[in-house]
């Protein structure tokens, strides 16, 4: 990560200054702002920009509301919410118009329908992929509020390119019918044909989506990893989430000069599932040579998925076209869970005339979750009491063929070639 290391970092105070003159202009004056940052599942330094958000406009706004932009995730509990932004339930009602609140996707009455992708132009932003009228569904508080700030890291993401901008917005705030469609046109495409790229069919899909909300819609998006804070863009969502992008490219991509035949990729502890955890597949399955392998190292997780684990456990973990052929089979589970199947699982072919399926790479995991539910799933099991993270990596001393990523999950890596 030379790259990475030759990137000056922001002070705090760069910080919150770049935030004071970013936001300066906005017009937000005795109006009602809604917030949208990220769950604890992103490396991000949510008290930092909760301190320059609120020095920045608090004193000038009506209310300013914080909202997690869950997607399909678990809600944070109290505990989660005051170690995320740095204050307790007492420090935050000492700010006279500051509240917090939870993307309640799985509440009735939280979301509205604000318009439709008709299944023309969604043919065409998707390359034909998505062919019917994709309905956008979104919590109903951008409606309700004057301005939308989305605050939030950029990161290579396997659903659409990079992560940050509208994401936010979608799925990050939306229903689950709109977070599916978007997700199953990832599938298609392959992590591998959309990690890391900036302009994705997902990515102009989402964009799309958000041209239906009549809300103005302001963005801070910023580059950090475990050094600190690379870089930091206001402005529109989209320009603010394509400079970040740039950034991120540099900060958050590592090459390697020759594939590797082993990956040992221990997931950062913030991962709390499989769902989240499948990130150190991910990031790696670019620089794994055909009929190598992925051990995601995690024993903290013990569920495949606290949101969507009976989907996959009927669905199991299988390459793309296992579902494509299938599609009758498995119409009546969501196709967000299927994404992530077939995103852990990685590229691969499936021949529906003899039922073969042959994974391009091996994918075990050494978790918490036990050897009957992992097999039945259809991913290998480790023991994780049998893997020595220390002997990998005194193996990959001698052996270029083995890369041991420790805090797996956000580092992207690519071949050279």
């Amino acid at each position: 990560m030379d790259e990475q290391r030759q990137i000056p970092l922001l002070t705090d105070l760069d910080v919150i200054t770049h935030v004071q003159e970013g936001l300066s202009g906005l017009d937000v004056n005795g109006k009602r702002v809604l917030v949208l940052i990220p769950d604890g599942t992103r490396t991000s330094p949510i008290p930092l920009m909760m301190r320059a958000l609120y020095r920045a406009i608090g004193h000038r706004v009506k209310q300013l509301d914080v909202m997690i932009a869950l997607g399909t995730h678990q809600p944070m509990s109290d505990e989660a919410i005051e170690h995320h932004l740095g204050m307790g339930a007492a420090d935050r009602a000492l700010l006279r118009n500051f509240s917090v609140m939870n993307h309640e996707w799985y509440t009735p009455g939280t979301l509205t329908q604000i318009g439709t992708v008709p299944a023309a132009l969604a043919r065409c932003i998707t390359n034909n992929i998505i062919t019917d009228d994709v309905p956008v569904v979104i919590n109903r508080q951008v409606l309700e509020h004057d301005h939308i700030i989305i605050c939030g890291p950029v990161f290579p993401h396997e659903s659409v390119g990079f992560s940050g901008g509208n994401k936010y917005l979608f799925p990050g705030i939306a229903g689950i019918d709109t977070i599916s469609t978007f997700h199953w046109l990832s599938a298609m495409l392959t992590t591998m044909g959309i990690i890391g790229i900036e302009d994705t069919p997902v990515r102009a899909l989402i964009d799309q989506y958000a041209t239906y909300i009549p809300t103005p819609i302001s963005c801070i998006a910023f580059v950090v990893s475990d050094r600190g804070m690379h870089g930091l863009f206001t402005g529109d969502a989209i320009t603010a989430q394509r400079r970040a992008a740039k950034l991120s490219a540099q900060v958050h991509i590592a090459y390697l000069e020759k594939p590797v035949h082993t990956v040992i990729g221990a997931a950062a502890e913030r991962y709390d599932d499989l769902w989240t955890g499948g990130k150190a597949m991910y990031k790696s399955e670019p620089v794994v040579a055909d009929g190598g392998r992925v051990v995601i190292y995690a024993p903290h997780i013990t569920e495949v998925s606290y949101t969507h684990g009976k989907a996959l456990d009927e669905a199991g973990y299988h390459v793309r076209d296992y579902f494509a052929t299938q599609m009758d089979r498995f119409a009546h589970l969501p196709k967000v869970a299927l994404a992530h199947a077939t995103n852990v699982k990685g590229a691969g072919t499936y021949d529906p005339a003899t039922r073969v399926e042959s994974p391009r790479i091996q994918v075990d995991i050494a978790t918490g979750i036990s050897r009957e539910r992992t097999e039945r799933i259809n991913l290998g099991y480790v023991d994780p009491a049998t893997l020595s993270l220390a002997e990998w990596q005194r193996r990959a001393q001698d052996d270029d063929g083995i890369l041991v990523i420790p805090h797996a999950g956000e580092i992207l890596y690519r071949l050279k070639s």
